[in-house]
């Protein structure tokens, strides 16, 4: 990438793509995190691998959930790298050890671990950048990607309340596969649905979510380590008609990681997602 820092161009069309349906429904579903665009301008370590810059990257996300589209759900994918910007993150949640001039005061264990709306680190702990952003660059990051997705995202939900008296979003993500490993390296849930603890959304929507996603033999684990982040707590509001729930699906359903390509498992995982999808947006 070029490292000169220089600005670039970027139009609605470079950070997320809406797909639309003919007919729109109550569900709006999202994948921040699978886009693959870093702009030339990110200026991350030269040294740093492809591997690790994509590292963090929710891959095929946006594969998995486009069928839902012809079943009535508007789909909001974003289409830059998870490195460039996090858009499941507070806006306001800088990193001051990555950027001159942010606010020293309270920020988010997940800032403060180098994964903030910016992140410092890749998804493999290794540093994204050999030097500090500074204050303007970071703001004008955010302006011109996290806040045009997020304005995508709104217009959608606002719409589904304004056709139905709610609206609900599914924020669609994946998990590396040793983030819920447990004792002895033992495979953990294939499925993480986050409702922050109950407070999202109605309890029966995370029960027909689990319920679907068990019938095709996965493990479905709640909250646990994923509650749902900051696009799920900011339109988890039950009593103005915005319902949120998160879903994390295990990489190693479908994803071979080492080789960055679909697995030995992404047919049965697909047909196994659509089916789910399916089933969630049966007469709604």
């Amino acid at each position: 990438m070029d490292q000169d820092g220089a600005g670039t161009e970027l139009s609605d069309d470079d950070v997320f793509v809406v797909l639309r349906p003919k007919s729109p429904g109550r569900f709006v579903f999202a994948s921040p995190h699978s886009g693959t665009v870093y702009p030339q301008e990110m200026g991350a370590d030269p040294a740093l691998a492809e591997a690790s810059l994509r590292s963090a990257e929710d891959a095929l996300v946006d594969r998995l959930i486009a069928p839902g589209v012809d079943l009535g759900a508007t789909v909001v994918l974003g289409r830059l790298g998870r490195a460039w910007i996090d858009l499941n993150r507070d806006p306001a949640d800088l990193d001051p050890v990555l950027i001159e001039g942010a606010a020293d005061g309270s920020v988010s264990a997940r800032t403060t671990a180098g994964y903030g709306v910016i992140p410092r680190l890749a998804g493999d702990g290794r540093p994204l950048y050999d030097r500090r952003l500074t204050l303007d660059e970071a703001r004008d990051r955010i302006a011109r990607t996290h806040a045009p997705y997020h304005q995508a995202l709104a217009d959608g939900m606002e719409a589904a309340r304004a056709r139905y008296g709610e609206a609900v979003l599914v924020d669609w993500h994946s998990m590396p596969a040793r983030a819920t490993q447990g004792a002895g390296g033992a495979r953990g849930p294939d499925v993480v649905l986050g409702d922050r603890h109950g407070s999202s959304c109605p309890a029966e929507l995370t029960r027909r979510l689990r319920r679907a996603f068990e019938a095709l033999g996965w493990r479905v684990a709640l909250n646990q380590p994923y509650a749902g982040g900051w696009t799920t707590q900011r339109w988890g509001r039950p009593a103005e008609g915005f319902h949120a729930i998160q879903i994390e699906l295990n990489r190693a359903l479908y994803f071979d990681e080492a080789a960055r390509s679909p697995g030995v498992g992404w047919s049965r995982t697909e047909k196994g997602v659509a089916r789910v999808i399916a089933e969630l947006l049966a007469g709604a």
